[in-house]
Parts: C-alpha cells; sequence; structure tokens
C-alpha cells in the first residue's frame, strides 16, 4: 500500500520531471551543436521562431498544438513530449522505490542525467567529460549522503568502472585493428561505478549488454537490422543498466 506522503512526492517529482526533461531534450540537442544552452531563447526546429511561453509548457503544449508549429504548420518531432514524459516517469519511479525523499531526490538526479547523457550518445555517438564528470562527483556525493554506500566504495567504484572497461576497449581495438568502443564510454562507466559501487558494477554491464542486445533483434524482426559498419553507441544501454542496478539492486546480492 503506498502511503499519501510517498504519493505526493511522486506527484511532485513527476511533475519537476516533465519539467527537467524538457530541459535535458534542449541540451541533448544543443550541446553537439556547441549552440549557447542557458542564455539562448527556445526556438522551433522548423522555422526557427522563438518560443512564447504558453508554447514551453511540457507535453500540454504539444497536446494543444496537435503536434505542429503554430507559425507554419509543420509537424513537431513526438520527440519532444517523450523525453519530458520519461523525465516524469524517473521521477514518479524514483519516489516509488526509494524509503526516504532525500533517497528518492538523489535517485531522480541519477536517472535525470543518465538520461542526458543517453540522448546526446544516441544522437551524436559521443559522452562529453562535462556530462561524466558531474555524473561522478554526483555519485560521490550521494554516498556520503546515504548509507546505500560508502564514499570508500564509491571511489573503488569509479576507478574500477574507468580501468575495466578502459581494458576492455585497448583490448579489442588491438585485437580487432578497430575501434569497438567509444572514448566515453570508459569515463561513463566509472562514473557510474560512482553511484553503484564496484559490486555492482557486473550488474550494470549485463543490463546494458542485455538491452543492447535486445535493441539489436528487434531491429532484426522489424526487417531492419543492424549493418555489420554501422555504429552503435554503448552509452544509452550503460544509462539503462545503471537505472536498474541502482533501484532494483545488484543481481543476486539483493
Amino acid at each position: 500500500m503506498i502511503d499519501t506522503t510517498t504519493m505526493a512526492l511522486a506527484a511532485l517529482l513527476g511533475v519537476v520531471g516533465l519539467v527537467i526533461g524538457s530541459f535535458v531534450n534542449l541540451v541533448a540537442m544543443r550541446l553537439p551543436k556547441d549552440e549557447p544552452i542557458a542564455m539562448a531563447r527556445s526556438r522551433t526546429d522548423c522555422c526557427g521562431q522563438i518560443l512564447q511561453p504558453i508554447e514551453l509548457i511540457p507535453v500540454l503544449s504539444w497536446l494543444a498544438q496537435r503536434g505542429r508549429c503554430r507559425r507554419c504548420g509543420e509537424a513537431v518531432s513526438a520527440r519532444h513530449p517523450l523525453v519530458e514524459l520519461t523525465g516524469a516517469a524517473i521521477g514518479v519511479w524514483a519516489a516509488l522505490a526509494s524509503a526516504s525523499p532525500i533517497h528518492a531526490a538523489l535517485t531522480a538526479l541519477f536517472g535525470w542525467q543518465l538520461l542526458l547523457i543517453a540522448l546526446v550518445d544516441a544522437d551524436a555517438l559521443w559522452i562529453p567529460d562535462r556530462l561524466t564528470l558531474p555524473l561522478a562527483a554526483s555519485g560521490l556525493a550521494a554516498a556520503a549522503l546515504l548509507s546505500q554506500t560508502t564514499v570508500l566504495a564509491a571511489m573503488v567504484g569509479a576507478v574500477a568502472g574507468l580501468v575495466s572497461l578502459w581494458l576492455v576497449r585497448e583490448v579489442y581495438r588491438r585485437l580487432r585493428g578497430r575501434e569497438g568502443l567509444g572514448g566515453g564510454d570508459p569515463f561513463l562507466f566509472g562514473a557510474v561505478g560512482a553511484w553503484v559501487g564496484w559490486m555492482g558494477l557486473p550488474s550494470v554491464l549485463l543490463w546494458a549488454c542485455a538491452a543492447g542486445l535486445s535493441w539489436v533483434a528487434s531491429r532484426a524482426l522489424l526487417r531492419r537490422p543492424l549493418a555489420a559498419d554501422e555504429p552503435l553507441p554503448f552509452g544509452p544501454f550503460i544509462a539503462i543498466g545503471a537505472w536498474l542496478t541502482w533501484v532494483l539492486g545488484p543481481i543476486g546480492l539483493g
């Protein structure tokens, strides 16, 4: 039975998640293009017109406009409300899966950071340090605030994650003569290790591989198989594995 406090917290983080999701989508679209983020006004994707405040309400604006630009009538990508709803879902899930408000807030923060990194990597095949370093720092801060893991375990997890995936990347490159993992993946794995600790890293990798294989299989079933030379961003799958490991616990350890 979900108590009233948890329901209220879930509603609050859900609403906050809608706003965060809108911002995450904005950053994910502008960061790879090296466009200004904080000071620039939001514009339409199709005709470049400045959006009015009424057009910036998450999800509702898209629904009210029936998914089309008010000025030129072009279709507005469904990505906008989908990312916003994902941000809301992360907030609600964080509240329902946490034992305290502070744990819920940190869990939501973790999820929103992972969402941003996953989107940037999916769009640009790039995981910048300016995203992984704050993720690692917030993981260490979470370890200091929560009893779920110690700061030492978080630091060991960060180092273990970085070194282990970097070694995998180097071994693959030397054996195959080409890159198998992006340069940002080890840093992301290390930042995730700061959150889940070294004991959680195998679970992250298992979930990530399962998610990646599921994606490849679904492409094959839809008759859109992945080409041998087609790059597959691993960051989104690491993000999925990190989230599931954090909220469900390491596999086999409860």
